[in-house]
C-alpha cells in the first residue's frame, strides 16, 4: 500500500480502531489468563510461534486448574492462527486472545482478535492478564502533532492550539489602547508616543502568555501568526516570544479578522502551512463537498439511503461520515425459511425493535421465530462497503463547523461521486 492509499484509509481505519478498543477494555478475565500479543512489522512468524510454545509449556505449571487450560487454550488459538503467516504485515500485527466469562450464565468463552494496525506498531510483546494490553494501540489513536496559532492587531490577541480536530483557545487578551485621537501639535505627539508604549506593553504581555502555552507542549511543530495591518509584524520582528519559538514561526498571514473569525480565517489561508493536519483536511474535505452542491453539480449525494444506494452502485468517490452518526444497520431474520430484512434505526430505538420484531410473524412461513439477528454500528457498515467498492472513506469529526453542518443538515452521510 502507498503513502497516499495509507492516508486516505487512515481516519476510517481509526475509527475502527477506536471502536474495537472499547470493546476490548469492556472484557475482564476471571483472573490472569487474557493474552495480548504485539508483533512488529516483518517480524518471522516461526520465532513468534517457537516462544509462544515455551509460553505454552511454562503456562502447564499453572496451579490453578482453570487458569491453566484457559492460558493454554488462548496460546494454542494464537499459534493456530499465525500458521497462515511467514512474516508480520508491514504495520505489524496484534493478537488479543482469553476465556471471558460470560454475563449472567457463569461461564467462561475463549474470545479471539486479530488486529492489523493501521500505523507500524514497533515493539514485540507478549502480555497475559485479568485485562489486555492495550496502550500501545492507544497511542496509535493520539495525535502528535500540535500547531501554535496567535491572532491579533493592537486592540485584542488570542493564543490557540491545533492538535489533530481539536481547536482549542487558551487565551484572550484585549489592550485597553484607545482609538485615534485628533488633537494636533505637541498633544498629538505625546498621545502617539503613549500609544505606542501601550502597544508595546500589550505586545509583551501577548508574548508572554503565548510562552506560557507554546513552551509547556513538548511536540509543537510550528506557529502560525495573523492578524490585519501591521501589528502582527511589529510583534514578530519585536523580542516579544521566546527565542525557541520565534524558530518555530512557519508563516506569517494577513487575514481581515481578529478573534475567533480571524483564527478560522487563518487556518482556512494557512492550509498549506499545517502539514497533514486533520483539522485543515476535514474541513477541507467537507467544503469541497459543500461547494459542489451549491453550485447543483450532480455528482453529490446525501442522506443514508441515498448515498447507500450510490455505493452498492459503485459511484462513490469519496464517503464522508460523521462520527457523531448514531444509527445502526439491523438484520432481522427467520430461521425457519431463511427470510430476511434489513433495517436502519437509531440506537436508542434498537430495543422496542428487539420487542416489535419478538412479537411479529415471518411474512413468508408465518413462523413465530423471527429476530434480530445482527445489528452493525452504520459508520463500519457503510464505510466496509465503501471500500469494498474502492471508495476513499473518510470519518469526520464533529469539532470544526463544517463536521457540526455534515451532521445536522446532512443526517451524516454524504458523498462525491464519480459519475
Amino acid at each position: 500500500m502507498s503513502d497516499e492509499e495509507a492516508k486516505k484509509r487512515t481516519s476510517f481505519e481509526k475509527y475502527r480502531l477506536r471502536r474495537l478498543i472499547e470493546v476490548l477494555e469492556s472484557k475482564k478475565g476471571a483472573h490472569t489468563e487474557l493474552i495480548s500479543l504485539y508483533i512488529p512489522p516483518g517480524k518471522v512468524i516461526s520465532d513468534v510461534t517457537n516462544y509462544l510454545k515455551q509460553e505454552y509449556g511454562t503456562a502447564a505449571n499453572i496451579k490453578s486448574k482453570a487458569t491453566r487450560k484457559n492460558v493454554m487454550e488462548a496460546i494454542r488459538s494464537i499459534i493456530s492462527k499465525l500458521k497462515y503467516f511467514q512474516r508480520a504485515p508491514s504495520t505489524g500485527l496484534v493478537i488479543f486472545s482469553g476465556a471471558v466469562p460470560t454475563s449472567g450464565q457463569g461461564t467462561e468463552k475463549l474470545e479471539f482478535w486479530m488486529v492489523t494496525p493501521p500505523e507500524p506498531i514497533n515493539i514485540y510483546k507478549y502480555h497475559c492478564d485479568s485485562k489486555f494490553y492495550l496502550e500501545p494501540l492507544k497511542d496509535l489513536l493520539e495525535e502528535k502533532d500540535t500547531y501554535g496559532v496567535i491572532v491579533l492587531d493592537r486592540s485584542e490577541a488570542h493564543i490557540a492550539t491545533i492538535k489533530g480536530t481539536h481547536l482549542e483557545i487558551h487565551k484572550k487578551l484585549t489592550s485597553g489602547i484607545p482609538g485615534k485621537h485628533s488633537a494636533g501639535g505637541q498633544s498629538q505627539r505625546r498621545f502617539e508616543r503613549l500609544i505606542e508604549q501601550a502597544g508595546h506593553e500589550f505586545f509583551k504581555r501577548v508574548g508572554e502568555h503565548a510562552n506560557e502555552v507554546f513552551l509547556s507542549i513538548p511536540d509543537l511543530k510550528g506557529i502560525v501568526i495573523g492578524g490585519p495591518g501591521p501589528s502582527k509584524e511589529k510583534f514578530v520582528d519585536g523580542d516579544y516570544l521566546d527565542y525557541r519559538l520565534k524558530q518555530k514561526i512557519i508563516g506569517v498571514v494577513d487575514i481581515g479578522y481578529t478573534g475567533e473569525p480571524g483564527i478560522e480565517e487563518l487556518v482556512g489561508k494557512a492550509e498549506s502551512l499545517f502539514e497533514d493536519l486533520r483539522y485543515t483536511e476535514e474541513k477541507r474535505l467537507v467544503q469541497k463537498f459543500l461547494e459542489m452542491l451549491v453550485k447543483n453539480d450532480e455528482k453529490v449525494a446525501y442522506g443514508e439511503r441515498e448515498v447507500r444506494e450510490a455505493l452498492l452502485q459503485g459511484r462513490v468517490d469519496t464517503l464522508l461520515l460523521s462520527e457523531g452518526l448514531d444509527i445502526l444497520r439491523v438484520t432481522i431474520r427467520c430461521p425457519n425459511c431463511g427470510y430476511s430484512e434489513e433495517k436502519t434505526v437509531m440506537k436508542e430505538q434498537l430495543q422496542k425493535l428487539q420487542e416489535e420484531v419478538a412479537q411479529r410473524a415471518c411474512p413468508v412461513c408465518n413462523s413465530s421465530l423471527l429476530t434480530v439477528e445482527e445489528v452493525r454500528d452504520v459508520i463500519e457498515e457503510l464505510g466496509e462497503l465503501g471500500e469494498q467498492t474502492g471508495a476513499r472513506v473518510e470519518v469526520i469529526s464533529t469539532e470544526t463547523e463544517e463536521g457540526q453542518q455534515l451532521k445536522q443538515a446532512f443526517k451524516g452521510v454524504a458523498a462525491i461521486l464519480r459519475y
